[in-house]
């Protein structure tokens, strides 16, 4: 393995140069050794054998030439070379230490044929002495720089070029290309960004091409005549097969008299728009916000009742009573007022892609002017995550129906773990013969995993005739994909143990050869317990037996380019392919798919999941820049292949330049079907959510969402100051800050705003500040701006982009590109910025996601809540009930911080609407009802255990109330079922679960916060576990597993104190004179609402359907019987020897 060193590239800390009278050219310096043939080479394997020392070494320094400006788009020879060498190396580095490239011989055991896989072969070197490798292209073919196709590898090429004159060493001719940048290949020197063209960088460079898109039009990138547009514009008439043929024959049809008028056919086709709102039935709505408003006046009517009659018997459980039901009505209000205006939505797919990827005037070749979307996968354990559902999540994302080149996968692997490494290159590996699968016969999903499990038909509706034989080759290639991820640990395990014990003898023969001739005893030999990749190197990640900065929370920031950058134009396989399918028609190529793990090192806070999105922000701004981002938890893929283009028209669609980010919802699987603790949520994701879509828009909620990268940069949304002006504008004049240069009239600069208020304008100097000293990372913002903009095809679309200019190739990767990602991802570079604060996910809180997504629309962006037909992304779900209850915990802790933090809605901006203010006020409010929840819940035992009832009688005017607030509320939950679609079972088990969750999580979450609050003591919590239960042969065996934690206390106490309480009351009315039956069948009622809502709880403690002896029964039974006798001898009523009494009810 060749080892390339690097200096982290941070102009702004580097001490100025003292010479001022030097080059402005840095020095290239490259250490190599002298070969048998002669000739110089980078370091190799030798220098970790403890061989350095043997060689012979030479240096020698080569300036790189300025690049011309005019450089044509097609990239040379030597560029593709470079992209091939960083997308095989590993890249290393972190604060004070050195940034490293390890070029790798081999990611995995097995060989990777993809010609875009990391540590994929070429054919051998020609040049004597030389075990090199030919660099291959995007098809696996040999990248040959000269004519007679002379086979040399990249060092001895770099070797031809540098020291012989630029002679090709086979036919002695000269190259024709000769353009290598060498600054790659520097040791412990400051890596140099790429070289500026006339004062400007390359994302400068870029966003120049993008905005010349109407130059770009007129002629073709290398400056001849562009027949595609002529045959557009003018409808010329020569050879068959143009765009648009002329019906009359003639040459064109325009008006003007240039001619060059658009097409008739062009100019009739209306403007179409990319979604529609489709509006809740007024049958349906108006009846729905009726009731509201008759509930909400019952509901005062009635605790204005209660609090005017009051219990004279039972002052304190009346007092309780009234307290625990006005705070229940608040909270109903809360909860019920921001479901007014629901709404769903739908989009077109076929203007999609009739705008962006169907031949027009604007883009003749028919290219994607789609933007590209970077895709975020987070894991952090590969115990409680395992490696194969997050390979699964990898392979539906390859395989998603977009356009190859736009899209890019980013993998965060927070633990450093070679195992979660390792797996990813064999998901890499696999996606080879996977993707084009699916592209070849549309499979859905495209998780294989849940294909190959699923238990409809596999063959219905497919039509080629090879599709048995292909799938049942492609099943076993995976059968076998699966083996070899379940061996993985025990591969690195034994692998590091060979390495280490042949580490361990060399240790040994050198201190034997170092202590020769002495009498003294030898010590015994340490040698670190290191595990080792597949190509006999040290993983610079966590190790498995842990040592200092090889642990899970000190490790260097690993940047692996697993699959590199596509090719720009389909490549289709051919017959001579290697491939086991027939993919003669078929687009091979993958997206690319980049291995990220932080940096991490003891003493700083690195913020857990929000701290590794924010790594994975910047590192993907410098790789790819995807102006979109959609973030997935491991476990959670990609169902339907065409979810990105779902989210994309409401992106791309007008006014979707102002939306932060589309919200999916999040479907399980692996789900009991009686969802016996309300794991779907669907009451949450079917009703509030959409509900919140016809606000401002829903909430993030972590997992299956699609982001505006400027909005989570922080920036305000365009036209955010535009408004008309009120009263108080004509009577008080408003002060006015001066211009900075973002109030200037050009359109970039107005689209780019941050500011707290409206007085409050962006000043770019400032930017290095917020986002750090990368200037790289700033100058790709307003390259992401650019690129999300929607179309300015019709005139009330606002700060839009022209049509084309994003058909133009990405940059291809090089070394300096992926140094500079790799110190953007050091543990020091967020000091003294705004990440966490105000820019990326927003830290301090352990629901992350709710704050973020507060943030932006307390900014005035809105978000945009996407139901397609087809499940957008599923995912699993705890089905346990301990790590239920400890998810939800997780929720409600998040819930009591942002409460008791300056992200209240009560300090919301005017920006928000009312109605989303209150549906974020209630997300922190909603913990505290537990404290209500669980006193009302006592109150029917301790109106059973003394005899009373919270209120005086019941009377018909109480029975009254209490009828009409419960038909009111079973007929919003009918016509709520109406509108969302959800069933009465789903809603029923939410009511269920609300009360276990609010007896149990949300109080411990109350102390928890307030702990937090009052004392500064920090919350820390587990993961939650993805993997599924031990049992084979049960599908949800989890669900009957009992683990006990002191979360089930108070819902146990509740259940065992009202049946010991019914037991108590029934035997008291049963021996009283005058006995109170009202009381009785009132306090009975409500402990029977209580034990209703807590069945669900009570059946998951009893553990596995037939397992509950009858025994248990029968002694419960004889508990609560014996209980109330005891009791009734303790206390027995007055003037009472005998059983009897008449029944009263009023």
């Amino acid at each position: 393995m060749a080892s390339n060193f690097f200096k982290s590239s941070r102009s702004s800390a580097d001490p100025p140069e003292s010479n001022n009278n030097r080059s402005s050219v840095p020095p290239t310096v490259t250490f190599a050794r002298r070969t048998s043939s002669g000739r110089y080479v980078n370091y190799s394997r030798d220098d970790l054998d403890s061989e350095i020392g043997s060689g012979e070494f030479m240096n020698y320094t080569v300036h790189i030439p300025p690049t011309p400006d005019n450089q044509p788009m097609d990239p040379s020879i030597s560029q593709r070379v470079e992209e091939q060498y960083v997308s095989s190396s590993l890249f290393t580095g972190g604060f004070n230490s050195v940034t490293r490239a390890h070029l790798m011989d081999k990611v995995i055991e097995s060989e990777s044929s993809h010609p875009q896989m990391a540590g994929a072969k070429g054919s051998s070197c020609s040049i004597p002495g030389c075990d090199g490798k030919v660099m291959t292209d995007g098809r696996g073919e040999d990248i040959l720089p000269c004519e007679c196709d002379f086979k040399i590898c990249r060092d001895c090429y770099v070797d031809a070029v540098k020291t012989g004159d630029g002679i090709c060493p086979g036919c002695k001719e000269p190259y024709k290309s000769t353009d290598l940048d060498e600054g790659m290949v520097e040791n412990r020197r400051p890596l140099p960004l790429p070289p500026s063209v006339s004062g400007m960088s390359k994302m400068e460079r870029r966003l120049s091409l993008m905005k010349s898109t109407k130059s770009v039009l007129t002629r073709s990138q290398t400056g001849d005549f562009d027949h595609n547009r002529w045959l557009f514009e003018t409808k010329g008439t020569y050879g068959y097969g143009n765009a648009i043929w002329p019906k009359d024959g003639g040459i064109g049809n325009g008006k003007g008299d240039d001619g060059s008028s658009e097409p008739s056919e062009l100019l009739s086709k209306p403007w179409r728009p990319l979604t529609r709102k489709l509006k809740i039935p007024a049958a349906v709505l108006s009846p729905y916000r009726l009731l509201i408003v008759v509930r909400m006046i019952v509901l005062a009517l009635f605790l204005s009742w209660r609090i005017k009659h009051q219990n004279n018997d039972a002052i304190w459980l009346w007092g309780m009573s009234v307290v625990c039901e006005l705070w229940f009505a608040f909270s109903w209000l809360l909860d019920q007022l921001p479901k007014l205006c629901p709404v769903n939505r739908a989009t077109d797919l076929n203007v999609l892609k009739e705008k962006f990827e169907t031949p027009n005037i604007h883009n003749p070749t028919g290219k994607s002017d789609l933007p590209g979307i970077d895709v975020f996968v987070s894991t952090a354990d590969p115990e409680k995550e395992p490696p194969l559902v997050t390979a699964n999540t990898i392979l539906s994302i390859l395989a998603a129906d977009y356009p190859v080149e736009k899209l890019s996968c980013y993998v965060s692997d927070d633990g450093g773990a070679l195992l979660t490494f390792e797996a990813m290159a064999e998901a890499a590996s696999f996606a080879n013969l996977w993707v084009p699968f699916c592209r070849k016969h549309d499979i859905e999903p495209r998780n294989p995993e849940s294909y190959f499990s699923l238990k409809r038909d596999p063959y219905k509706n497919k039509v080629r005739t090879d599709f048995v034989k292909d799938r049942r080759r492609v099943k076993r290639e995976y059968d076998e994909f699966k083996v070899r991820i379940n061996g993985l640990p025990d591969s690195i395990r034994r692998r590091s143990d060979a390495y280490n014990a042949r580490e361990e003898i060399k240790a040994m023969k050198l201190q034997r050869e170092n202590n020769r001739g002495s009498d003294e005893p030898l010590e015994e030999v340490k040698v670190p317990k290191s595990t080792w990749m597949a190509d006999g190197t040290h993983w610079p990640g966590t190790w498995i037996v842990p040592a200092p900065e090889h642990t899970k929370g000190d490790h260097a920031g690993i940047i692996q380019v697993m699959l590199k950058p596509p090719s720009d134009e389909p490549l289709q396989g051919s017959a001579g392919d290697t491939s086991p399918l027939d993919l003669t028609e078929v687009d091979i190529r993958l997206p690319l798919l980049v291995y990220v793990s932080r940096e991490k090192r003891p003493g700083y806070d690195h913020n857990k999941k929000a701290g590794a999105m924010n790594a994975l922000v910047r590192a993907s701004a410098i790789m790819s820049n995807g102006p979109f981002i959609l973030n997935l938890d491991c476990d959670h893929y990609i169902y339907n292949s065409q979810a990105l283009r779902e989210g994309m028209c409401f992106m791309m669609d007008r006014g979707g330049d102002r939306l932060c980010y589309v919200q999916f919802p999040q479907r399980f699987e692996g789900i009991d079907p009686s969802d016996r603790y309300a794991n779907n949520n669907t009451v949450f994701f079917d009703v509030n959510m959409r509900a919140l879509d016809g606000l401002q828009g829903p909430v993030y909620v972590g997992t299956g969402c699609l982001f505006r990268r400027i909005a989570l940069y922080g920036f305000d949304p365009p036209r955010s100051k535009e408004r008309q002006p009120s009263l108080c504008d004509c009577c008080f004049g408003r002060n006015r800050k001066r211009a900075s240069v973002a109030s200037a009239p050009d359109s970039d600069s107005r689209s780019l705003r941050m500011g707290d208020s409206d007085d409050e304008e962006m000043n770019i100097g400032l930017l290095p500040k917020r986002f750090g000293n990368s200037s790289f990372l700033v100058e790709s913002i307003p390259v992401a701006e650019f690129q999300g903009r929607p179309l300015a095809d019709h005139p009330a679309v606002k700060n839009g982009r022209p049509p084309g200019s994003l058909t133009i190739p990405r940059e291809l990767l090089d070394a300096s590109t992926v140094a500079e990602a790799i110190s953007v991802i050091s543990c020091w570079y967020e000091d003294k910025t705004e990440w966490g604060k105000r820019v990326g996910w927003i830290y301090g809180s352990v629901t992350e996601d709710v704050v973020t997504g507060y943030r932006m629309h307390n900014r005035g962006w809105r978000s945009v809540y996407c139901v397609t037909k087809r499940d957008a992304f599923r995912g699993t779900a705890p089905i346990n009930l301990t790590d239920r209850l400890h998810q939800v915990l997780r929720w409600a802790t998040g819930s009591v911080e942002i409460f008791f933090s300056r992200n209240n809605a009560i300090f919301a901006s005017s920006k928000m609407k009312l109605l989303q203010r209150i549906a974020y006020l209630n997300v922190g409010i909603y913990p505290f009802t537990s404290i209500f929840l669980i006193v009302y819940c006592f109150l029917p035992a301790l109106s059973l255990f003394s005899g009373q009832f919270i209120v005086q009688t019941l009377n018909v005017t109480f029975l009254v109330y209490l009828l009409v607030i419960t038909l009111t509320l079973c007929m919003l939950a009918v016509l709520e079922i109406k509108w969302s679609g959800i069933e009465l079972e789903e809603w029923w088990r939410n009511e269920q679960f609300w009360l276990i969750g609010g007896t149990s999580a949300h109080l411990a979450a109350v102390l928890q916060g307030l702990l937090k609050v009052v004392a500064g003591i920090e919350i820390s919590f587990t993961l939650t576990s993805k993997s599924a239960g031990d049992d084979a042969d049960d599908e949800y065996a989890d669900l009957y597993l009992i683990k006990w934690t002191s979360l089930m206390i108070p819902p146990i106490t509740i259940m065992m104190t009202n049946l010991i309480a019914i037991a108590v009351g029934v035997s008291r009315t049963i021996y009283s004179v005058l006995p109170q039956w009202s009381r009785l069948i009132g306090g009975v009622f409500f402990s029977f609402w209580v034990l209703a809502h807590l069945y669900p709880f009570a059946k998951g403690l009893m553990g596995r359907r037939g397992r509950t002896p009858t025994i248990v029964f029968v002694w419960s039974g004889l508990i609560a019987i014996t209980i109330s006798l005891l009791w009734v001898a303790i206390d027995p009523p007055s003037g009472s020897t005998e059983i009897g009494g008449s029944f009263q009810f009023p």
